[in-house]
């Protein structure tokens, strides 16, 4: 009959377009060919409606995955209690018979353990382990104990597995109330009084602790305190700065600083080894100021920046000749303004030879340089000694380009600040030891031209290297 499959678990396979529906059948009609489905599973997930009605014609594949009738209920108690053991079909029913020819085993579905979990009380855990019945198969027997130790060991499972271990767990544990009653204080001070007694170092309370943070240039371990003014000067009261790591740099007079490169030149370090280092390190702040690797790759062949070099006839015009040489070799269009001289220094004129050689632009009239703005300035014009230069036509003009070309200007070794500037500058860059520059010099940067530490000493400087890694450093008034 009909009616000995009410309250059967089932699952109904309605094609890939309804997909899989699983539920507790509720009714069946005869006639018009449907099956009911109390609180039915689709897919997996629960439905929103408390039942759901099918037609035969819809149903490709049906399974019985639980019968809940009397006959079944007698039949197979072990069943019941595994909820995973093959179930017959009862033999009342001929149509049933039809639809199953044998037996059925299959797993509980998810919509099957929610519809278990519906039927238990709270806080019901069932616990299986090696011995539970469903990891036996159907028609083996469970092995039987008499006399007084199967007594002991059931009394020793139902101790170990038995329901009345989960009373307490529905009850939450209550870290706020705990942890209130815990006092860091007391605790940490009762630690650092017992490592003040063995002679230990304190930790100290959680307020005192020092932080544990460190910068990544910072050293974690104690050291001997700094000392800032490494390098101290025979005549002290002029101009200081200090570097990024806040190292003094005292500047000297202009008459110290020839005696320090006279000292050096008889030592080894000739004018023409001082024009290649100060044309190196000025090439290097030259491109850095023009852009650095974003600005001379590859794809920016196109937008070749452009230098103007303002040089003199003397020391100074031959440090930019040699920095042009440089920038020349690293792809920069390079303008030189060189008047022209009846004679020249041979330092200058070895320079402007090997110039020549790079493809650089020379120019002696003030009417060639470009009229439309340029990337950077670099004014080699000025001299510390032949001031007189200033009062010639050809220094005069080419300052007024300078000025009225609103490029930035990079200053090459400038002179004392006593001598006037006729070109504003925005940098500086000075020579082994910073001279006392005037405002108009700009920012001051300082490079390493290679003057040895005892030479320094011969000279009565006590002198500590301030440039670490690099060659070039940007300097701050103190």
């Amino acid at each position: 009959m009909a009616s000995d499959w009410l309250g059967s678990l089932v699952s109904l396979n309605c094609g890939p377009t309804l997909g899989v529906y699983q539920g507790e059948v509720s009714s069946v009609d005869q006639s018009s060919q449907t099956i009911s489905l109390r609180q039915p599973f689709h897919n997996g997930v629960k439905c929103p409606v408390p039942e759901v009605t099918f037609s035969a014609i819809d149903i490709q594949e049906l399974k019985i995955l639980d019968i809940r009738n009397f006959n079944a209920r007698a039949a197979s108690s072990v069943a019941a209690k595994g909820n995973a053991v093959p179930v017959a079909v009862p033999k009342g029913d001929p149509r049933s018979v039809e639809k199953l020819n044998s037996p059925q085993q299959c797993s509980k579905s998810y919509g099957e353990r929610h519809l278990d979990a519906l039927g238990q009380p709270k806080g019901f855990r069932r616990r299986h382990n090696s011995w539970s019945s469903t990891s036996r198969g159907a028609n083996q027997a469970t092995p039987k104990k008499n006399g007084v130790k199967n007594g002991q060991m059931k009394n020793r499972d139902d101790e170990c597995f038995g329901d009345g271990m989960d009373d307490g767990l529905d009850t939450d544990f209550d870290f706020e109330g705990n942890l209130a009653l815990f006092d860091k204080a007391a605790v940490f001070s009762e630690i650092d009084t017992t490592e003040r007694r063995n002679g230990a170092r304190s930790r100290g309370t959680p307020q005192d602790q020092t932080p544990t943070r460190y910068r990544h240039d910072e050293n974690i371990l104690e050291v001997k305190p700094i000392v800032y003014r490494q390098i101290v000067v025979p005549q002290s009261g002029h101009k200081e700065y200090c570097t990024d790591s806040g190292l003094v740099v005292p500047s000297i007079s202009y008459e110290l600083h020839k005696r320090l490169l006279s000292a050096a030149e008889r030592y080894g370090l000739t004018l023409e080894r001082r024009l290649e280092m100060t044309g190196v390190c000025a090439s290097q702040m030259t491109l850095t100021l023009l852009g650095g690797p974003n600005r001379f790759t590859p794809k920016n062949l196109h937008q070749r920046p452009t230098v103007a070099l303002l040089c003199g006839p003397h020391v100074q015009g031959a440090q930019g000749i040699s920095c042009g040489r440089h920038l020349a070799n690293h792809e920069v269009e390079v303008i030189l303004f060189l008047p022209n001289f009846v004679k020249m220094l041979d330092a200058v004129t070895s320079e402007l030879t090997l110039f020549n050689k790079t493809g650089g632009k020379q120019v002696s009239s003030i009417k060639d340089l470009p009229d439309t703005p340029v990337d950077l300035i670099i004014n080699c014009l000025d001299c510390h000694e032949n001031t007189f230069l200033m009062d010639q036509p050809w220094y005069r003009a080419a300052a007024d380009w300078a000025n009225q070309n609103r490029a930035p200007v990079l200053s090459l070794d400038p002179p004392v600040s006593g001598q006037g500037h006729a070109v504003e500058a925005k940098w500086s860059l000075s020579l082994c030891l910073p001279l006392p520059l005037a405002e108009g010099a700009g920012r001051v940067y300082l490079c390493d031209i290679g003057v040895p530490l005892q030479v320094f000493q011969e000279v009565g400087i006590k002198y500590h290297s301030p440039f670490g890694c690099k060659f070039v450093i940007p300097l701050h008034s103190a």
